[in-house]
């Protein structure tokens, strides 16, 4: 068996082959990850916000950074470097000669394959008298010459080249390893160890400790868990939670802090701004005394925030401070509402302590409002338009107008939208209907059942609920269209009112005619008996439903919808009435046999009905299984549409808030879903355990914006929860009579004697 050996690279060949691979194994996942990103289509995209957006400070803010930022240069010229050396390498490789070459003795001699031993000896000895050393010649040459004749004229030498590819018979492995042979030379072997040691005792170690006990510091979401911890604790302390304490609460994360994030800074100039700052704003707390809201970076985060809030001017110093204060707080705000939430379910399930509120929770939405488009609480929703101030608020709440939210707004008609905007120019009103119908208008489509069991829409007590909500995301500038569409309809419709009423007018002008005066006694015994079975079946009382925006919807509609129901009930009635008299008659004269057809044709029908609805229901089933599959297979991006704010430093996106909760009992009774993928349309599930008491209850399902202030819907959910079916203890299937348990012992007694019988003949 042939042995095996191992050596290093001393040419330094195999070293280029391994070089080459390591580098492009580094270079090409690099160039797609992070080659800048086309800087045109980036600016494209700009441009096209720009006629929306182009007054928001993160859209400025952008266009600044795009146009100083030298890092995509960078990281261009570090690339292409990278390529330059793997182009080198790869160039340098493909010059490299072959070390191993397959040993031919013909080519050696220069010879023709398969020639004789006549020529051999002969081509032998004229390159002999050549490369012979005696003579001058090349040694090594002559060598190689002697051993290619020794191979083709000895028989043995034949023998081991035809098997092994060498005259001298099998040979040792050779394995070579890609380093050089200077990095295993004697000499240098102290400076490799060294590198070595300082490479995998000291380099390796400290990234992976510095990466492990960095990222053990934060949450999923990165949040740092001391402040997940302090939300917890605060929240749990202060279940009701007003706006004032939940600003103090959020100021006080320890993202704030200079000793928990490098990125959050103390500077000697807040000793003096800050003050100036805190009796512009009034009384915010100055004297609390409970730590952590009287540490010097809460009370700095808090004063940022609240004059943030009120849109008040600050230093330069302070501007990047508030600016790094309102980008975090988003994102620290919906950790609090998952801290709420958790200890909502903990108070559910275990009990011992108060749940927090609806309204803590809510209020952590709001705040989110807030501070992304920079208004106080009580300020009008109109404010986050461009070119709205106080001052002009009042053209919109007048007596003629009303307006007081975005929908109020929309609802105007063109002509009174642009009177009451009359202190607008031409391109300022441009410019806020443009922002106006980029806002979002979404529709609410809710279904309520019980999957996984034999009635989905009954509802019994300790079942799980589940609540389909459909998502319809549109822009404000439908509904312009469709108020403009209204408006055209609405004309014509009066327009053509208005020319009845005249030629009614022109007809009671002429003289009337004989078969008329013959006929009013009829239509008046006609309008008389309307009236009195009008009089006779007593209207429902018309309820008043409120609409998304929480305006009162009109009595009008009720009215109308319950008198034409009434109508359309004595219609009904007075068929039934009818056809019951004739089927009577009909069917006295059937014969029984005639009867008992029908019967099972009327059976046989239920039947086929109630196998096509288990049908859909399995369809159903089915359907929202594999909804649900691929909702957790695929993965939607949360990229939706930028929101309109004109103070955030930051780009955002538009997401919401889906949830249902008790608003008489102030409790959350499904966790708030955050829905970061409405582009067009969404469907999410929220399920519940219904109320272990049967009875009615009512609901809300609330959407609120994370971005937008006003835009906010509550849609009624009414649950009318059973008596679950009691447990059957003794099924009929289980109920055995008394006589078939003794025919089976005496059966099985009569087998036993029968084997003791056959094992007495056997015997």
């Amino acid at each position: 068996m042939a042995g095996q050996q191992f050596q290093y690279d001393d040419s330094g060949n195999t070293f280029f082959y391994f070089l080459t691979s390591f580098v492009g194994l580094i270079v090409i996942p690099a160039t797609y990850y992070l080659w800048p990103r086309d800087q045109n289509a980036e600016q494209l995209r700009l441009k096209s916000l720009r006629r929306v957006h182009g007054r928001c400070l993160w859209y400025r803010l952008r266009l600044m950074k795009s146009q100083q930022s030298i890092v995509p240069t960078l990281k261009k010229v570090a690339l292409l470097f990278g390529w330059a050396v793997f182009l080198l390498l790869a160039y340098k490789v493909s010059k490299l000669d072959r070390d191993y070459q397959e040993y031919n003795p013909y080519e050696v001699l220069s010879l023709e394959p398969g020639a004789t031993v006549q020529a051999i000896k002969k081509q032998y000895h004229l390159l002999s008298l050549k490369y012979h050393p005696d003579k001058g010649g090349d040694e090594i040459m002559f060598m190689r010459i002697a051993k290619a004749y020794a191979a083709l004229t000895n028989e043995q030498s034949r023998q081991n080249w035809e098997l092994y590819g060498n005259p001298d018979g099998p040979s040792a492995t050779s394995f070579g390893i890609a380093l050089p042979a200077w990095i295993v030379d004697q000499k240098n072997s102290m400076l490799v160890l060294l590198v070595y040691g300082l490479a995998f005792m000291v380099i390796l170690p400290v990234v992976v400790g510095t990466w492990w006990y960095r990222s053990i510091r934060y949450s999923g979401d990165q949040i740092l868990i001391s402040t997940t911890q302090l939300f917890m604790h605060f929240i749990y302390k202060t279940p009701n939670m007003n706006m004032k304490r939940l600003t103090m609460v959020l100021t006080a994360a320890c993202e704030f802090d200079p000793r928990s994030n490098k990125d959050a800074t103390i500077r000697p100039t807040d000793n003096v701004e800050v003050p100036q700052l805190i009796r512009e704003l009034g009384n915010i707390n100055v004297k609390k005394k409970e730590p952590p809201f009287c540490y010097p970076y809460s009370f700095k985060a808090r004063v940022l925030v609240l004059s943030h809030l009120a849109r008040m001017e600050v230093s330069e110093n302070l501007e990047e401070d508030q600016r790094f204060v309102v980008r975090k707080s988003p994102a620290l705000l919906q950790e609090m509402i998952n801290v709420g939430c958790q200890l909502t379910m903990m108070a559910n399930s275990r009990g011992g302590f108060p749940a927090p509120r609806l309204v803590t929770i809510e209020n952590c939405m709001k705040l989110t409002q807030m501070i992304v488009q920079g208004l106080q609480e009580t300020k009008s929703p109109l404010l986050q338009l461009p070119h709205f101030e106080e001052e002009h608020l009042r053209y919109c709440i007048s007596k003629k107008y009303k307006v007081r939210t975005l929908q109020d707004l929309v609802s105007l008609k063109d002509s009174d939208r642009r009177s009451m905007l009359r202190f607008l120019g031409e391109e300022k009103y441009d410019e806020v209907m443009a922002v106006l119908g980029s806002f979002p208008h979404i529709t609410m489509g809710i279904k309520l059942q019980v999957l996984d069991d034999e009635d989905s829409s009954n509802i019994t007590a300790g079942s799980i609920v589940t609540v389909t909500v459909t998502l319809t995301r549109k822009r404000m500038a439908d509904m312009f269209e469709k108020e403009q569409e209204a408006s055209i309809c609405q004309g014509e419709e009066t327009a053509n009112t208005e020319e009845a009423v005249r030629n009614q007018g022109d007809a009671n002008k002429a003289k009337t005619k004989v078969w008329q005066s013959k006929n009013k006694g009829a239509k008046k015994t006609a309008k008389s008996k309307k009236k009195k079975l009008t009089k006779k079946k007593a209207l429902p009382a018309p309820v008043k439903g409120k609409q998304a925006n929480g305006n009162v919807a009109g009595n009008e509609m009720a009215v109308t919808t319950s008198a034409a129901a009434s109508a359309a009930k004595d219609e009904d009635d007075e068929a039934s009435d009818k056809g019951s008299e004739s089927d009577e008659g009909e069917t006295n004269k059937d014969s029984p046999s005639e009867r008992d057809d029908e019967s099972d044709k009327q059976s046989d029908t239920e039947v086929d009905e109630g196998g096509g609805d288990d049908e859909e229901e399995w369809e159903a089933l089915q359907q929202s299984i594999q909804r649900r599959e691929r909702a957790l297979l695929e993965t939607k991006s949360k990229v939706t549409h930028p929101v309109y704010s004109l103070y955030f430093p930051e780009e955002k996106q538009e997401w919401w808030w889906l949830y249902i909760a008790d608003r008489r009992d102030q409790t959350l009774v499904s966790m708030p879903y955050h829905v970061c993928t409405l582009k067009d349309s969404e469907e999410v599930e929220l399920k519940f355990p219904a109320p272990s008491k049967a009875g009615n209850y009512q609901y809300s399902v609330i959407l609120r914006s994370d971005s937008y202030m006003g835009l906010d819907q509550f849609k009624p959910l009414k649950l009318e929860v059973h008596e679950a079916k009691a447990m059957v203890d003794n099924h009929p299937q289980w109920d055995i009579p008394d006589t078939e348990e003794e025919d089976e012992e005496q059966e099985d007694s009569d087998g036993i004697e029968e084997s003791d019988d056959e094992d007495e003949d056997n015997d």
